[in-house]
């Protein structure tokens, strides 16, 4: 019997042929759930991406296990939109995983606002650390990244050997556009975060988001201020 996929067996070899050269997202969401079963989970960040391909992945595994990485500092519109998504796909697992240090702990040991001051260790406790722990037991995880949106995420491809967390990483939408993403979420009638309508492409926390600042830059409204545009989920 043929082993799954791993960050442990990784080739180039087997990342070639795990799916053909015009393999599409649905493709890629069947081959992973096939490859992987309960040993993978879907972070979602709920953007539009985000219900674009929880929407794709209920069509393929109606139970599969979603985790929302909760820093408690997230817009009200995304903890109502997840209410909403929770209601129209009953049969996913939709889990709010949360730092072991809540605001106040880290008031007191980090001082008021940390964000502001060390936005990379603040991202770092808030997501980083809760990401890894819930993926310490699986082999391989979903995420939502375009290539669209940034110079960084321009190399990603639909499987990903992750550094970071020494899983495997799929990528489904890689190719689509903003456009794609929003025609979906329309033609199919899928709620969506109202702030998107706002100028925010790309939503986080409230403290470290702005509507875009470049129309053409979809996450220059994140950590305004800062050298820095992403949360560290990303970077190997």
């Amino acid at each position: 019997m043929n082993k799954s996929l791993t960050y442990e067996n990784w080739t180039e070899e087997r990342q070639v042929k795990a799916l053909s050269h015009n393999s599409d997202y649905l493709d890629v969401l069947k081959w992973a759930y096939q490859e992987y079963g309960d040993e993978i989970i879907y972070s979602c960040s709920f953007g539009a991406e985000g219900i674009v391909l929880m929407d794709l992945i209920h069509k393929v595994n109606k139970g599969a296990k979603i985790i929302f990485l909760d820093t408690g500092l997230h817009f009200s519109e995304t903890y109502e939109l997840i209410a909403k998504v929770r209601k129209r796909y009953p049969s996913l697992n939709i889990s709010l995983i949360k730092p072991q240090m809540n605001l106040q702990q880290q008031e007191k040991w980090y001082g008021d606002e940390l964000w502001k001051t060390n936005p990379n260790l603040c991202c770092h406790m808030r997501k980083v650390v809760p990401l890894r722990e819930a993926l310490s037991e699986k082999k391989a995880w979903i995420s939502g990244l375009r290539k669209e949106q940034s110079p960084a995420r321009s190399h990603i491809q639909f499987i990903n050997k992750d550094e970071k967390f020494k899983k495997i990483k799929i990528c489904p939408l890689i190719h689509w556009t903003w456009e794609d993403v929003m025609t979906y979420l329309h033609r199919n009638e899928l709620p969506y975060n109202p702030l998107h309508d706002k100028g925010y492409p790309s939503i986080g926390c409230t403290a470290c988001t702005l509507p875009a600042a470049v129309n053409e830059d979809f996450r220059s409204g994140r950590w305004a201020g800062f050298s820095k545009t992403e949360c560290g989920l990303h970077q190997n």
